[in-house]
């Protein structure tokens, strides 16, 4: 009995997550179709913007550097995102000093810091810092500079300049992309670099990344993924990443449906 589209789809995504690249040849004998078949899949899905048709195969599709607006991205995937931000909230321990860096998942951590005993913020992110002047009991420590105004944070020498002084335990980042070969990327080299300071100041550094993140390269990159010590992600997370992390040192969690 042959597969539907949807059962096909499924098989397609899981194989360009953990290979980035597809042969339709050796796809059709796995599916048992013809290469038509698959070829028409993947014009579908290269439609849908799930990849990119190549010579023989596809490949992952790559998002160009335009970047949506901070309260545009805001209305994407929320319960996502708000599942994603407790689950991470609860990787800090009394006593931290973490660093947030800018973007709207990183700001629903903010929301489940009650209970969290003598910690300290810094962020670059002015809609986080003023989240946390309204509900944060700990120490809020902002990084000045040059504004993004698009992207709501603070950026080059002067914030680079701040950072510098200070170190963390723990480095929270946003992704616009994760990939195995590619490692963290975001869409602004700007936003980028701060990210990778942060990284650079801090102990640990934890990635909160919801599904249509994984498998996905942007414009700028930030550090490999070794360097990642924890990916936070939602219950939308295929089976491949867990399997892929598994033989890492790289911890995955994903945030359970029901957790908001």
């Amino acid at each position: 009995m042959s597969l539907s589209f949807e059962e096909r789809k499924k098989t397609i995504l899981e194989r360009l997550v953990r290979d980035e690249k597809l042969h339709v040849p050796i796809l059709a004998e796995e599916l048992n179709v013809s290469t038509e078949t698959i070829r028409r899949d993947l014009d579908r899905l290269e439609k849908q913007g799930k990849l990119k048709k190549v010579y023989g195969g596809a490949i992952l599709a790559r998002s160009d550097s335009s970047e949506p607006p901070f309260d545009q991205k805001a209305m994407i995937n929320e319960k996502e995102k708000r599942a994603i931000g407790k689950l991470a909230a609860s990787l800090v321990e009394d006593n931290d000093i973490i660093m947030l860096g800018n973007g709207t998942t990183l700001i629903d951590i903010i929301r489940y810091l009650d209970g969290k005993n003598n910690v300290t913020l810094i962020t670059h992110s002015a809609p986080i810092m003023l989240l946390a002047m309204e509900s944060f009991k700990g120490r809020i420590i902002f990084i000045g500079g040059e504004v993004d105004v698009k992207q709501k944070s603070t950026i080059g020498p002067l914030s680079e300049g701040m950072l510098r002084q200070m170190k963390a335990n723990k480095a929270f980042i946003s992704a616009g992309g994760v990939s195995t070969v590619d490692g963290i990327s975001d869409y602004d080299l700007n936003q980028a670099h701060m990210s990778r300071m942060l990284k650079e100041r801090a102990e640990e550094l934890i990635v909160l990344a919801d599904y249509t993140k994984l498998g996905k390269t942007t414009f700028a990159h930030v550090c490999q993924l070794e360097d990642v010590s924890t990916i936070v992600s939602d219950w939308h997370c295929p089976d491949e990443w867990k399997q892929m992390l598994a033989h890492t040192e790289i911890q995955l969690i994903f945030a359970d449906e029901e957790t908001v």
